[in-house]
C-alpha cells in the first residue's frame, strides 16, 4: 500500500486524485508482496494438461464474459453490446465485437458474391472476392460506435445499466483489405460525382449516401478481422471500414457503390441516423463521431470492496484524429486531473486511459472528460442536452458520471 504522507505529496485534484506515478508504484509494491507465495506447487504442476486442439478456446473461468443481447421482438433486429468493463487494453474480440443487424445475419457464398462500383465512373466494375484477395493489403486499428450507443444519457433520468450496457456499442480491432480509393481510381471518377452510395447484400438491403471524400480518405474494403476473415455477423465476405465515422456507414456484405451528384436521402439517413436539436431542426449527415471518454473501473456492477489504492480506468476516442489527452475527476467536476494514456494512441482507435485514485471511504462523484488533437473537448451532459434536448438518440458523447458512496456501491447519476 502506498503510505499516506507519499498520497499527500502526490496529490493533484480533489477527491483523492493522485499523480500518475503512482500506478508505478503500487505496482511495485504488489510485486513485492507476490515474491513472498510463490514458493507452494499449484495443482496445475501435478498432472499433464489439455492437449492441442485446432482453434483456441477461452479459459471456464472467463467464459461468462459474454455480448449484452437483448430480447428482441424480431429475430436478427436489434442489436448486441460489447461488455467493455469486463475487457482490458484496447483491442476486442472479434467473438465480442458489437452487432447492430436490421434484417439478420445473410449466409454469403464469397464464390458467387459481387461487389458492383457504378454510376458516375468512367467504367462499371465487378469485383468478386478473390480478385479483392489480389490487391495490397491494408491495415488499421480503428473504432467502430453505432451513432446510437450511449443514447439512454439522454434519457431524463439515469438508468442503472453497466457501462457496457450503456456504452458497448463500441468495438475496436485491426481491419485489413484493399483502400478504397484504389478501386474507385480503377473505375474512373466522373467530376460530377460527389457522393457514393453504399449498399449491403443483408435482408434489408441496407443503403447509405457518404461523401466522395470520405471513400478517398481513409476509407477501405475490410477482408480481415484481427488477422482473420471477417465473421459473418461482420459482413463476410466483405465489408466497408470508414474511420471515424458512425457505424450504420460501414456497410456490410458490401455489394454496390454507386457514384452519385447528390445524396440518394435514403431511409437511413432522413428517418433514421439524424440528429433531432433542441430548436426543432434536424442536422443531416452529421456523420463523424465526437470526442468521448468513458470511466469503466469502477462503474455500475463493479462496486469498491475497500477503501485505499484504486485505479480509475476507461476508454478515449475521437472521429477526428488521436485522443490528445483526458482529464479524470473524483468531486464531481469541481477539479480535475490528467490521467495517464496507454500507448500506442493512434489515429481513428481507442485508447486506454489510467488514474490513480486513494479512496477514504466518502462519497465521490467519478467523471472524465477528452480532447482531441483539434482541441474538441467532450461537453458535459447539461451542454448536450442544451443542444438536442432531451430523448436525442444518435451521436451522445456527453460527459458520464459515476456516484460512489460510503459503502462502495456505483450507480449511474447526471453531474
Amino acid at each position: 500500500m502506498i503510505e499516506e504522507d507519499g498520497d499527500r505529496a502526490e496529490r493533484v485534484a480533489g477527491g483523492g486524485l493522485l499523480h500518475r506515478r503512482a500506478l508505478l508504484a503500487a505496482a511495485m509494491v504488489s510485486a513485492g508482496g507476490m515474491a513472498a507465495d510463490a514458493a507452494a506447487s499449484p495443482a496445475s504442476m501435478l498432472k499433464p494438461g489439455a492437449p492441442l486442439s485446432g482453434y483456441g478456446a477461452r479459459a471456464g473461468s472467463t467464459a461468462a464474459i459474454q455480448r449484452i443481447v437483448p430480447r428482441l421482438s424480431f429475430p436478427g433486429t436489434g442489436s448486441s453490446r460489447t461488455p467493455l468493463q469486463a475487457l482490458e487494453g484496447t483491442i476486442t474480440p472479434r467473438g465480442l465485437h458489437f452487432e447492430r443487424h436490421h434484417n439478420g445475419v445473410p449466409d454469403i457464398d464469397p464464390a458467387t458474391h459481387e461487389l458492383l462500383i457504378h454510376g458516375l465512373v468512367r467504367q462499371p466494375l465487378l469485383f468478386r472476392y478473390e480478385d479483392m484477395l489480389r490487391y495490397p493489403r491494408h491495415s488499421r486499428i480503428l473504432f467502430i460506435e453505432c451513432s446510437g450507443n450511449s443514447s439512454t444519457i439522454g434519457a431524463p433520468e439515469p438508468v442503472q445499466a453497466s457501462a457496457g450496457q450503456i456504452n458497448g456499442l463500441l468495438s475496436c480491432a485491426e481491419w485489413i483489405g484493399v483502400r478504397l480509393s484504389t478501386l474507385l481510381d480503377e473505375a474512373g471518377i466522373a467530376p460530377q460525382a460527389k457522393w457514393v452510395q453504399a449498399e449491403g447484400a443483408d435482408a434489408a438491403a441496407m443503403t447509405r449516401s457518404i461523401p466522395l471524400s470520405l471513400c478517398l480518405d481513409d476509407a477501405m474494403i475490410a477482408l480481415f478481422q484481427n488477422g482473420e476473415p471477417l465473421m459473418p455477423a461482420q459482413g463476410f465476405p466483405m465489408r466497408l471500414v470508414l474511420p471515424g465515422i458512425e457505424g450504420n456507414a460501414s456497410i456490410k456484405w458490401l455489394r454496390r457503390l454507386k457514384l452519385m451528384a447528390t445524396p440518394a436521402f435514403s431511409r437511413e439517413e432522413t428517418a433514421k441516423y439524424t440528429d433531432l436539436r433542441a430548436d426543432g431542426l434536424a442536422d443531416l449527415f452529421s456523420l463523424r463521431m465526437g470526442v468521448k471518454s468513458i470511466i469503466l473501473r469502477p462503474s455500475f456492477g463493479l462496486d469498491l470492496n475497500a477503501t485505499g489504492y484504486q485505479e480509475i480506468s476507461g476508454l478515449a476516442w475521437t472521429g477526428r484524429g488521436r485522443i490528445r489527452k483526458v482529464e479524470v475527476s473524483a468531486d464531481g467536476g469541481a477539479s480535475w486531473a490528467e490521467a495517464a494514456l496507454d500507448g500506442p494512441i493512434l489515429p481513428g482507435a481507442l485508447t486506454r486511459f489510467r488514474m490513480p485514485w486513494r479512496w477514504d471511504g466518502t462519497t465521490a462523484i467519478l467523471m472524465s472528460r477528452a480532447t482531441d488533437q483539434t482541441g474538441a473537448v467532450q461537453p458535459r451532459r447539461s451542454a448536450w442536452i442544451a443542444k438536442y434536448g432531451v430523448g436525442q438518440g444518435y451521436h451522445n458523447n456527453a460527459v458520464q458520471s459515476w456516484a460512489v458512496d460510503a459503502r462502495g456501491q456505483v450507480t449511474h447519476v447526471y453531474a
